[in-house]
């Protein structure tokens, strides 16, 4: 007997779906390296040398940048604590560990002298407001 669930795709096909699921050179962060550059910055990308590998990082000015997905990193906007109906145990649980591995990359950042960012995906909506706040960042 197979165990029932909830989900509409069958295991094969989840899997398919979730493998799809990109780490790097994610929509929002695109957008931000976009914003970054018309500002005239210069960054480098995933410094596997620094804890967490941040996003974005400008090694002169001491600054890491993390760009998060409000549903993978559980931000507390209406997206961010949304959480799924289906195996709803799972994704808690996954969503605490990510939140705890993120706090503990930006502790370890910060330890080692990094000013340490974090722009969530729901911040990307006003382009303006973006620009504004890394161009505080960068000057």
């Amino acid at each position: 007997m197979t165990p029932k669930t909830t989900d509409v795709y069958s295991q094969e096909k989840r899997s398919a779906v979730m493998r799809r699921v990109k780490g790097r050179n994610t929509t929002p962060e695109m957008t931000v390296r976009r914003a970054l550059t018309g500002l005239g910055a210069r960054y480098r990308l995933h410094r596997k040398d620094l804890p967490g590998s941040p996003d974005i990082v400008m090694p002169g000015r001491r600054l890491a940048l993390f760009v998060h997905g409000c549903f993978w990193h559980g931000h507390d906007c209406a997206r961010g604590a949304r959480v799924p109906k289906a195996n709803r145990d799972y994704w808690v649980g996954k969503v605490a560990r990510n939140r705890v591995r993120d706090e503990a990359s930006r502790n370890a950042l910060q330890a080692a002298g990094w000013r340490v960012e974090t722009i969530w995906e729901c911040e990307l909506k006003d382009a303006a407001d973006l620009r504004h706040r890394l161009a505080r960042l960068v000057c």
